[in-house]
Parts: structure tokens; sequence; C-alpha cells
């Protein structure tokens, strides 16, 4: 029988997008264990037209099932100074029935993100998206300093979760540390999920 991670994610530019795919990776290595792959519709202050109710590219539209029915969580967004952007923060804003039933409490979960310079925000964004989540009740998940990646990137990857710079043009392929470290955070996560075992 599979159990369901869930990564989630917003992405504008494909970076964060491109993030969750080695993190998915990362969590389909442990046996039992399944990624499902969800972003989160863009906002905007005035909303002319209805957004259609599945995006023209990447991964379903995610809801509020996909967080119940998931055995771990892995979120992710672009930076926005140092903050998750608007759209992941409105979904979360949106999860008051979740945070009242303790529906996510004692399940790992994972944050990951991307910036555009070296000191663009990664950490703050990282810590900002624990928050909630220790909020809701949920066991937060890091890279620890046994991957050796962490000690050696010059790119992203950070003890609090996964990371890329993507470069000022967003120019930046996902680095060969950035990309391990992505995939052991998937890993870890899912481990983690499968210890604690179902309803844990």
């Amino acid at each position: 029988m599979s159990h369901d991670v869930l990564v989630l994610y917003y992405s504008r530019s494909g970076h964060t997008a491109q993030l969750a795919r080695f993190i998915a990776r990362g969590v389909e290595e442990v046996p039992g264990m399944r990624a499902r792959l969800r972003q989160v519709p863009p906002v905007a202050p005035v909303t002319e037209t209805v957004i259609p109710p599945e995006p023209e590219e990447g991964a379903p539209y995610a809801s509020r099932n996909d967080l119940i029915e998931c055995v771990a969580l892995a979120m992710g967004s672009p930076t926005r100074f140092g903050n998750m952007a608007a759209p992941l923060k409105h979904f979360l804003d949106t999860t008051g029935a979740e945070w009242a039933s303790g529906a996510l409490a004692g399940k790992p979960a994972a944050v990951f993100t991307s910036t555009s310079s070296m000191h663009g925000g990664q950490e703050a964004t990282l810590l900002s998206m624990a928050l909630p989540l220790l909020h809701h009740g949920m066991l937060i998940v890091g890279i620890p300093y046994t991957e050796p990646g962490l000690s050696s990137t010059t790119t992203g990857g950070t003890p609090y979760g996964a990371s890329h710079l993507a470069g000022a043009r967003g120019d930046h392929p996902v680095s060969e540390h950035e990309r391990d470290l992505a995939r052991a955070l998937g890993r870890r996560l899912a481990d983690v999920a499968r210890r604690l075992g179902p309803g844990a």
C-alpha cells in the first residue's frame, strides 16, 4: 500500500517547481511512499477573470483534501522579501478548519524555496513557511549535516530545507548539490512518515 507525501508549491518562473520534482524523486526512493505533486493558483489584488479549474501546465491545483489525505507535506515557494509568496500564504489562510480539527497534527513537514540572489532571503523564507506548519502541529524535518552536500554547496541548500539559487535572470540550472539535497530532503521526509506509520 502506498502512502502519499504531498509536495505542494507555488512557482512563477518554474524554479520552485523544478525543486519540487527533485523532492518528489527523493520521496519515491522510499519503499511504499508516493509523491503527490500539487500547486496553488496565483492570486491578484483585483480579480477580473476566473482562474481555470486546472492549470495550463505543471501539477494540478491543490485542494484541502490533499492535505488531509497525505501522510506528510513538503511545501515550497519562491521568496518574496524574505517570506513566502502570496498565493501559498492565501492557500494556508484557508486551512482554519484543518487547524481546528487537528487534521495535520503529528504529520511530518518540510519546506523549500528558490531565490534570485545568494542572500535573497532563502533561510528567512524557509523559517517563515515553517511557522504556520508548527501552528498546525506538524513535525518539521530539515536537512542534517550528515548530508555531505550541505557542507560543500556554493549555491542553494540549507539545514532548514532545500533551496535553489536561480540567478538575477533566472538562468542558473539546478546545481548538483541543490538536486542532491532536495532528493535527500524528500527521502528524509518520506522515511520519517513511514517510521511514524499511518495516522501518526
